[in-house]
Protein backbone atom coordinates (compact mmCIF):
# COMPACT_ATOMS: atom_id res chain seq x y z
CA UNK A 1 0.00 0.00 0.00
CA UNK A 2 1.65 3.10 -1.23
CA UNK A 3 -0.38 6.33 -0.39
CA UNK A 4 0.33 9.54 -2.46
CA UNK A 5 1.72 11.52 1.00
CA UNK A 6 0.02 15.19 1.63
CA UNK A 7 1.67 18.79 0.81
CA UNK A 8 4.55 18.65 2.56
CA UNK A 9 5.81 22.39 1.91
CA UNK A 10 6.35 23.01 5.67
CA UNK A 11 5.64 26.81 5.41
CA UNK A 12 2.10 25.27 5.21
CA UNK A 13 2.44 24.15 8.70
CA UNK A 14 4.19 27.05 10.62
CA UNK A 15 1.61 30.03 9.29
CA UNK A 16 -1.24 31.54 10.64
CA UNK A 17 -4.58 30.85 8.99
CA UNK A 18 -6.94 33.07 7.83
CA UNK A 19 -10.43 33.42 10.10
CA UNK A 20 -12.61 30.26 9.89
CA UNK A 21 -10.01 28.64 7.68
CA UNK A 22 -9.03 24.64 9.00
CA UNK A 23 -5.95 23.76 9.84
CA UNK A 24 -3.26 23.10 7.15
CA UNK A 25 -3.61 19.31 6.83
CA UNK A 26 -7.17 18.99 6.93
CA UNK A 27 -7.13 21.79 4.23
CA UNK A 28 -5.35 19.40 1.35
CA UNK A 29 -8.72 17.91 0.14
CA UNK A 30 -9.42 14.25 0.11
CA UNK A 31 -9.41 12.99 3.13
CA UNK A 32 -6.84 14.42 5.23
CA UNK A 33 -7.60 14.11 8.85
CA UNK A 34 -5.68 13.83 11.99
CA UNK A 35 -6.54 11.92 15.60
CA UNK A 36 -5.48 13.57 18.87
CA UNK A 37 -3.72 10.88 20.87
CA UNK A 38 -2.66 12.85 24.00
CA UNK A 39 -2.66 16.43 25.50
CA UNK A 40 -0.77 16.21 28.90
CA UNK A 41 2.00 18.44 30.47
CA UNK A 42 5.47 16.88 31.03
CA UNK A 43 8.48 17.03 31.97
CA UNK A 44 10.53 18.06 28.69
CA UNK A 45 12.45 15.22 27.13
CA UNK A 46 16.53 16.41 26.69
CA UNK A 47 16.19 17.52 22.98
CA UNK A 48 13.26 19.11 23.82
CA UNK A 49 14.39 21.00 26.77
CA UNK A 50 17.48 22.25 24.55
CA UNK A 51 15.58 23.43 21.91
CA UNK A 52 12.86 25.02 23.76
CA UNK A 53 14.20 26.60 26.93
CA UNK A 54 11.47 25.01 28.72
CA UNK A 55 11.55 22.03 31.70
CA UNK A 56 8.19 21.74 31.23
CA UNK A 57 5.98 21.73 28.66
CA UNK A 58 2.86 20.99 26.75
CA UNK A 59 2.91 17.94 24.41
CA UNK A 60 0.04 17.38 21.92
CA UNK A 61 0.28 13.93 20.39
CA UNK A 62 -1.47 13.47 17.16
CA UNK A 63 -1.65 10.47 14.30
CA UNK A 64 -2.47 11.82 10.72
CA UNK A 65 -4.15 10.17 8.11
CA UNK A 66 -4.06 10.73 4.41
CA UNK A 67 -7.14 8.98 2.65
CA UNK A 68 -7.54 6.99 5.74
CA UNK A 69 -4.32 5.53 5.68
CA UNK A 70 -1.58 6.58 9.32
CA UNK A 71 1.04 8.69 7.56
CA UNK A 72 2.72 10.35 10.32
CA UNK A 73 3.11 10.19 14.19
CA UNK A 74 3.54 14.11 15.07
CA UNK A 75 4.39 14.98 18.63
CA UNK A 76 4.39 19.15 19.13
CA UNK A 77 6.24 20.75 22.40
CA UNK A 78 5.18 24.14 23.71
CA UNK A 79 6.54 25.83 26.98
CA UNK A 80 4.08 26.31 29.59
CA UNK A 81 4.18 30.10 29.59
CA UNK A 82 3.16 29.38 25.76
CA UNK A 83 0.64 27.02 26.07
CA UNK A 84 -0.98 27.10 29.58
CA UNK A 85 -4.23 28.30 29.81
CA UNK A 86 -4.75 28.38 26.20
CA UNK A 87 -6.25 25.44 23.76
CA UNK A 88 -2.98 23.85 23.11
CA UNK A 89 -3.64 22.67 26.58
CA UNK A 90 -6.81 21.41 26.27
CA UNK A 91 -7.69 17.82 24.59
CA UNK A 92 -9.43 18.96 22.00
CA UNK A 93 -8.88 20.59 18.41
CA UNK A 94 -7.34 23.76 18.27
CA UNK A 95 -9.70 25.49 15.62
CA UNK A 96 -7.42 26.87 12.67
CA UNK A 97 -4.37 25.14 13.73
CA UNK A 98 -2.15 25.95 16.08
CA UNK A 99 0.13 28.20 14.42
CA UNK A 100 -2.92 30.65 13.97
CA UNK A 101 -3.80 30.55 17.86
CA UNK A 102 0.10 31.19 18.48
CA UNK A 103 -0.31 34.22 15.87
CA UNK A 104 -2.98 35.63 18.43
CA UNK A 105 -0.53 34.98 21.20
CA UNK A 106 1.76 37.12 19.61
CA UNK A 107 3.93 34.42 18.71
CA UNK A 108 4.85 34.76 14.66
CA UNK A 109 6.71 31.79 13.01
CA UNK A 110 9.88 34.15 11.86
CA UNK A 111 12.54 31.19 11.35
CA UNK A 112 12.18 27.53 11.18
CA UNK A 113 14.73 24.72 11.83
CA UNK A 114 14.14 21.40 10.49
CA UNK A 115 16.49 18.39 10.73
CA UNK A 116 15.10 15.60 8.62
CA UNK A 117 16.56 11.86 8.56
CA UNK A 118 15.92 8.30 8.02
CA UNK A 119 15.65 5.26 10.35
CA UNK A 120 13.89 2.31 10.87
CA UNK A 121 10.71 2.56 12.56
CA UNK A 122 10.14 1.18 16.23
CA UNK A 123 7.87 -1.65 16.90
CA UNK A 124 5.21 0.46 18.31
CA UNK A 125 5.39 3.13 15.23
CA UNK A 126 5.48 -0.03 12.75
CA UNK A 127 2.32 -1.09 14.58
CA UNK A 128 0.46 2.86 14.61
CA UNK A 129 1.68 3.29 10.97
CA UNK A 130 0.61 -0.09 9.79
CA UNK A 131 4.03 -0.96 8.61
CA UNK A 132 6.07 -3.97 8.18
CA UNK A 133 8.73 -4.00 10.95
CA UNK A 134 12.09 -3.85 8.96
CA UNK A 135 10.26 -0.35 7.19
CA UNK A 136 12.40 2.70 6.67
CA UNK A 137 10.51 5.89 8.57
CA UNK A 138 11.66 9.89 7.60
CA UNK A 139 11.85 11.76 10.82
CA UNK A 140 11.55 15.79 10.75
CA UNK A 141 12.24 17.73 13.86
CA UNK A 142 10.89 21.41 13.57
CA UNK A 143 11.72 23.90 15.86
CA UNK A 144 9.94 27.34 15.37
CA UNK A 145 11.32 30.81 16.79
CA UNK A 146 9.51 34.32 16.55
CA UNK A 147 11.29 37.40 15.21
CA UNK A 148 13.03 37.83 18.80
CA UNK A 149 15.00 34.35 18.72
CA UNK A 150 12.49 32.85 21.13
CA UNK A 151 11.49 28.79 20.35
CA UNK A 152 7.86 28.42 20.80
CA UNK A 153 7.30 25.40 19.05
CA UNK A 154 9.30 22.37 18.96
CA UNK A 155 7.41 19.22 16.65
CA UNK A 156 8.64 15.85 16.17
CA UNK A 157 6.85 13.68 13.40
CA UNK A 158 7.63 10.24 12.13
CA UNK A 159 6.80 9.59 8.49
CA UNK A 160 5.86 6.95 6.14
CA UNK A 161 8.34 8.11 3.67
CA UNK A 162 6.32 6.64 0.12
CA UNK A 163 4.29 9.65 -1.10
CA UNK A 164 6.98 12.18 0.62
CA UNK A 165 8.02 15.28 -0.93
CA UNK A 166 9.77 17.84 1.14
CA UNK A 167 10.23 21.09 -0.28
CA UNK A 168 12.24 23.82 0.72
CA UNK A 169 12.59 27.62 0.06
CA UNK A 170 15.06 29.89 1.56
CA UNK A 171 15.27 34.13 1.25
CA UNK A 172 19.55 34.35 2.42
CA UNK A 173 19.72 37.77 3.65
Amino acid sequence: MQPSGPNDDSAAYVKARPPGATDPWSAQGRRATQHLLEVREIDAPTEVAEALGAQRVVVRRRLMLFDDIPVELTDSYYPLAVASGTALAQERKVRGGAPTLLAGLGYVAHEVFEDVSARPVSEAEANTLALPADSPALVLVRVTRDDKGRPFEMSHMVMRPEGRHLRYRWIVE
